[in-house]
Formats: structure tokens, sequence, C-alpha cells
């Protein structure tokens, strides 16, 4: 259940029966939301501030888009563009709770020790490095497994499923068993929206997100101005903030514990409007 549920961030138990804001902070050139790029130090401490002045819970950072299509982007030129929005987020709040979304894990260890992140995002579910699982099972912090299909610059194209719920649910099981057995505590599970599904597949998976609590596991949503609301509206990202918000509701009615988006106040306002119901559901309305 949510209301036993939490996270240990930095040393500090996050509790999750209220359901958490992740406000993405890109460092990048190329994210598919021209709203959430920064590149300038300045402009992400700006932004930072303003996504925690909205009432973000989380600040997810992440200096390589993995949009589909995306160009690769080097090791050393992640983490130039790591370190310097890093340095500007702690020049707003040394307090904030930070993510650094990689699937790198070097660069995961480093923003953690270095720059006192908290929580490492891996899109790929250690499919991309190795070292991912035993590096964050050492450093003992929360891990967000999601997952993907492919690599970003080819899991768009044509991606199949026999049953994409219970390959989702399989990949979960599997790759839990393996953080345990690294003696990884803090396990977030993300089902990928967009990462190597289809538009039906996507739809699916919203649909049985509710499934993924057999895990007794936090559970993330990523819908943000994604295609999957695109596809269905025929509208470009800077004009799905409406169907944004319709998913994220969905989302929480299904269990999600964390929404990431693009836009906080109104995933802020989300929560607190499906809080007010809930607080009524042990209220029958027959006498």
């Amino acid at each position: 259940m949510a209301d036993s549920l939490y996270i240990n961030v930095r040393g500090r138990l996050m509790g999750l029966s209220v359901p958490r804001v992740m406000g993405i902070l890109n460092v990048t050139p190329d994210s598919f939301f021209a709203g959430s790029r920064t590149q300038a130090e300045a402009d992400v401490a700006r932004r930072a501030e303003r996504l925690l002045a909205e009432g973000a819970d989380i600040l997810d950072i992440g200096g390589y888009s993995t949009r589909p299509g995306a160009d690769e982007v080097p090791p050393a030129e992640e983490w130039a563009r790591l370190s310097l929005g890093l340095k500007a987020v702690r020049s707003v709040s040394a307090e904030a709770v930070v993510s650094v979304d990689t699937f790198r894990a070097d660069i995961a260890r480093r923003c953690v020790e270095e720059y006192g992140v908290a929580i490492v995002n891996d899109i790929s579910g250690g499919e991309l490095d190795a070292q991912m699982f035993p590096t964050v099972a050492a450093l003992g912090v929360p891990y967000v497994l999601m997952h993907m299909k492919g690599v970003p610059q080819t899991m768009q194209q044509a991606p199949r499923y026999d049953d994409v719920l219970r390959d989702v649910t399989l990949y979960f099981a599997r790759k839990v068993q393996q953080l345990r057995d690294l003696g990884a505590k803090d396990i977030i599970l993300d089902p990928g929206f967009g990462f190597g599904k289809t538009l039906d597949d996507n739809y699916r998976l919203l649909a049985c997100l509710d499934e993924f609590a057999l895990f007794g596991l936090p559970i993330l949503a990523g819908v943000s101005r994604k295609s999957m609301i695109g596809c269905v509206l025929d509208l470009p990202p800077e004009q799905r903030l409406n169907g944004t918000t319709v998913l994220n509701t969905l989302c929480l009615a299904k269990g999600a514990h964390i929404l990431r988006v693009h836009d906080v106040r109104p995933a802020v306002e989300a929560v607190r409007l499906v809080q007010a119901m809930r607080a009524q559901s042990s209220f029958s309305s027959n006498p």
C-alpha cells in the first residue's frame, strides 16, 4: 500500500502516501520539449528555482536526451553538462532532492558523491552499463528501474511484444531480483511510456498500471507531453499540457506514486485534487 511506501533520500525518509512530483530539468540542446531545455548556468538555476517554487519534491536532471532518434552523447560531454547543471541547482538549494537521469554508472556515482544527488534514474534498467546495478547498490541510493526495449536511437522502429504487460512484468521481476541480490534497497518501477512501445502498448500499460502493485514497490509514471498524447490528439509537444494533466490524473488513479513532469504546478494540483477525493473514499454513499 502507498501508506507504507517510502524512499530513503540522503538519510531522510520521503513518504509516498501522498504522491510526489518530479520536475524535469534537461541540461541539453535537443530534448523533445523545448520548454525543458536549459544550457546556460543561469538558465538552469532559474528553472530549478521555478520548479521548486511550484512544488516539485524532486528535481530530475539529465544531460543526455533520450527522445526517439536522439544523437549519442559522449560521456565527457554528458558529465560537463551535468556538472554545470548540478552546480547551478546547488546554488539555488543545497537541500533539494535531486535525481540524475543517466544510464552510465560512473556518471551516476560522481553525481552522488560530488553533488549529493539522492536518486539515480536509469532509462535502461542496467542494460547499457553492466556496472550500474553494483554501483547503485554500493551507493545505497534509490534507483528508478525503467523498462525500455532497444536503445533511444532505434527504440521506436517497429517495437513488438506478444503481451506488453506480461513482458514488462517479467522484466521487472528479473531485474528487481538482480538488484536485491546485490543489496539494493530502494527500487522504483517505471514502465517506460514511449520507450520502445507502440501507441497501443502505452495505453495498455496505463490501463493496467495498478497491476504493478504486486511488487510492493513505488511506481513512477512519466507521460508528460509525450507522443502517446500527441498521436491521439494530433498536437505538438507545446500543446500537450492539457492531455498531460488528464493522463497524470489517470496515472494517480491507477496507483502512481511519483509523476515525472515538465510542468510542475498542474501536476501538484492534480495530486491535491485526487487526494481530496481519496479523503472521502472511506465514506460510503449508501446508508
